[in-house]
């Protein structure tokens, strides 16, 4: 059996973690951007279809090209994060399924039905964004993800091909134990989202 991880380790990633909206000065350089990578991509899904895809706004450049799109509220603190992360879905993500799934040849069953593609793009890019913020928690970085944005205008400005679709934004970096974020909300009881069969 393998060991549960300590109670410190079970803090930093579910029961002490908060959705932070400010961060230090302190910059995620290219190494960190590339661990957390090497971290999140072994999360698993169906048919190891890795549909997410990441665009790592970096630069200044970069992210003044992104702040157009965020709604007002957002705005701001994604100009000052270090890091923001575009989690998007490439919707042709079955093109690489013959080298990633050896099972069998899966590749028409998404080619040719696009309403399974498009759910299964859109699940398991969600789940790789999740894997995304824990990945990056664990690399002691803090997240403030977001879904409000104009995401036509994302797709028009950082996918025009129309390959890739924007699902969901994160800001990262290492965020403000003081005036960072809300005090942390409540959690649903296990009696009211979960039953044992």
């Amino acid at each position: 059996m393998k060991p549960a991880l300590d109670p410190t380790a079970l803090d930093q990633l579910f029961r002490k973690a908060h959705t932070f909206n400010k961060f230090s000065d302190q910059p995620v350089g290219e190494q960190t951007i590339r661990e957390l990578y090497e971290l999140l991509k072994w999360g698993p899904t169906s048919m190891n279809a890795q549909p997410g895809r990441y665009v790592f706004v970096h630069s200044a450049a970069a992210r003044e090209r992104l702040i157009p799109a965020m709604i007002a509220a957002n705005a701001e603190k994604t100009r000052k994060a270090p890091l923001t992360v575009i989690v998007a879905m490439d919707t042709q993500f079955y093109d690489h399924l013959p080298t990633q799934f050896k099972a069998y040849d899966a590749r028409p069953m998404f080619a040719g039905n696009a309403p399974l593609a498009d759910a299964t793009a859109f699940r398991n890019s969600s789940l790789q964004g999740a894997y995304l913020m824990l990945a990056a928690r664990s690399l002691g970085l803090d997240c403030g993800p977001m879904s409000g944005f104009d995401a036509a205008k994302v797709d028009a400005e950082f996918f025009p091909d129309g390959r890739w679709k924007s699902n969901f934004i994160v800001n990262m970096g290492y965020g403000l134990e003081t005036g960072g974020h809300y005090p942390r909300g409540p959690r649903l009881p296990f009696a009211d989202a979960a039953q044992i069969l």
